[in-house]
């Protein structure tokens, strides 16, 4: 069976239909500034391979009906361990076996302040490397540390009525590089999100989504704090 590393047009569709949940061939030439022959190919390619599947046809105008096309669940599969390769997958399985034999030997309550602390200091890192610049420079800066960590991670701005609210924007990981490590310890997604909070004091920061509870994101509602 081929795979996913012959093309990075391919790699590209699967990563706009993790993000997108769905596009059609006509959308993924546009967004991804590729012919539509080339890639109704590559779509074609990737069904075989049952990483995609279409869903449902939708009118296009005048024109024919569009296939409307998915990530399958092997797509999205494949996805991750693409990911996973990409990053290193070897090191967050020696944090899980650490952390582990950390609990096991220091006890609940100072096991629970080892990871307080850890993310504490993870959040100072963040904050000295963001800096004192706008809502949006320091976010975008947090997006471009996640990626470098493993994390497709992006950000849009939120449009809000009343001027005097302030910005806003969705922070949004569209996967995540240590859920190995998450799903042994829930916990720490409660300390990612204290996290987040502490790298921007001045804002209030709010989950918006959640892969632990089955969604396909997190994301997070950061506002500037009046």
């Amino acid at each position: 069976m081929a795979t996913i590393h012959q093309s990075s047009t391919k790699q590209e569709i699967l990563e706009y239909l993790h993000k997108h949940e769905k596009a059609t061939a006509i959308e993924l030439a546009e967004v991804l500034d590729v012919s539509k022959q080339a890639i109704r190919r590559h779509l074609k390619d990737l069904e075989t391979e049952e990483l995609v599947l279409f869903s449902t046809s939708e009118q296009a105008g005048m024109g024919r009906p569009q296939h409307v096309y998915q990530l399958s669940h092997q797509g999205r599969d494949r996805l991750h361990r693409t990911m996973s390769d990409r990053f290193g997958d070897a090191s967050g399985n020696f944090a899980v076996s650490l952390l582990d034999t950390l609990a096991q030997t220091v006890g609940h309550d100072q096991f629970k302040s080892i990871l307080q602390k850890q993310w504490e200091r993870k959040a100072q890192e963040y904050r000295d490397r963001l800096g004192n610049g706008s809502l949006r420079d320091r976010v975008a800066s947090l997006v471009e540390l996640r990626k470098a960590e493993g994390f497709m991670a992006e950000y849009h701005p939120v449009d809000v009525n009343d001027s005097s609210r302030g910005e806003s924007f969705i922070f949004i990981e569209h996967n995540c590089a240590i859920s190995n490590v998450a799903e042994s310890f829930p916990t720490i997604c409660g300390h990612e999100l204290e996290m987040f909070a502490a790298v921007l004091p001045d804002c209030t920061v709010e989950r918006t989504h959640w892969i632990i509870n089955g969604e396909h994101r997190c994301g997070y509602l950061v506002k500037v704090r009046k």
